[in-house]
């Protein structure tokens, strides 16, 4: 009796509910998954080209972007071009300039040469015609500014004429009046340097020697007058003095 109720109670509207669920496989869901993901991608594409051809763009904003792209790459390409054309010539510049730094101390070099060469030929030419003078003497003292900034270049002929079967042997000096500051300096050259004086140079010669060489002035002086001596122990035997602007 029992069980006859408890069969009656299930098949009774009070019977408790019962929920049938349908199964979906995981293929079944990938599927779909890539089903939606297809129709997004139309989706957004129909909607970029609807919107593209709204604004006015399409198929001539897509040339047009093409075409600003391959600008582009011509541009970088002539840019390049360009820089590398930039380069060349600023080596070929240095050169140039390289060269004409050279060929300008080689110019110097060869007027002062020259200047030597027709000192020595006024030199000789003096000493046919008028024949050779006796004693020590200094001929043609000459003092100018060198290509260094702040250096001089002197040079200058010694003779010693008459009868002599010996070597001369002795020192010379120079002695650089400057104007520095608005203050006249004396400086002796060489400084320190051994002799009879303690500032010559040492000399020997049978007839004539030529006699050149550099000093160096102070910055902000300017050389006024150079005189050039030549001392046999310690006694001044023969001067020359050029003045300068």
């Amino acid at each position: 009796m029992q069980k006859f109720k408890r069969l009656r109670q299930r098949l009774s509207i009070s019977a408790p509910r019962v929920t049938v669920k349908t199964h979906i496989g995981w293929r079944m869901k990938s599927l779909l998954l890539v089903v939606l993901v297809a129709v997004a991608a139309v989706s957004g594409t129909w909607l970029y080209e609807a919107g593209a051809r709204v604004a006015g763009f399409g198929e001539n904003f897509r040339s047009e972007v093409a075409q600003l792209r391959e600008n582009n790459k011509t541009l970088k390409a002539q840019n390049e071009q360009l820089a590398a054309a930039a380069s060349a010539a600023e080596s070929r510049l240095d050169i140039e300039r390289s060269t004409q730094a050279q060929l300008g101390n080689q110019i110097m070099a060869l007027e002062r040469e020259n200047a030597k060469l027709k000192d020595d030929a006024a030199f000789f030419e003096n000493l046919s015609s008028v024949g050779p003078a006796t004693g020590l003497a200094i001929k043609r003292l000459q003092v100018e500014k060198d290509a260094v900034p702040g250096q001089m270049h002197y040079r200058m002929l010694i003779t010693q004429g008459g009868k002599f079967d010996h070597d001369f042997v002795g020192e010379f000096q120079l002695i650089v009046t400057l104007q520095q500051q608005g203050k006249t300096v004396i400086m002796d050259l060489p400084n320190g340097s051994p002799g009879t004086d303690g500032n010559a140079f040492q000399m020997s010669f049978r007839f004539f020697k030529r006699v050149e060489g550099d000093f160096q002035i102070p910055p902000g002086a300017s050389v006024k007058q150079v005189q050039a001596r030549i001392l046999a122990k310690g006694v001044v035997r023969a001067q020359q003095t050029v003045m300068l602007d």
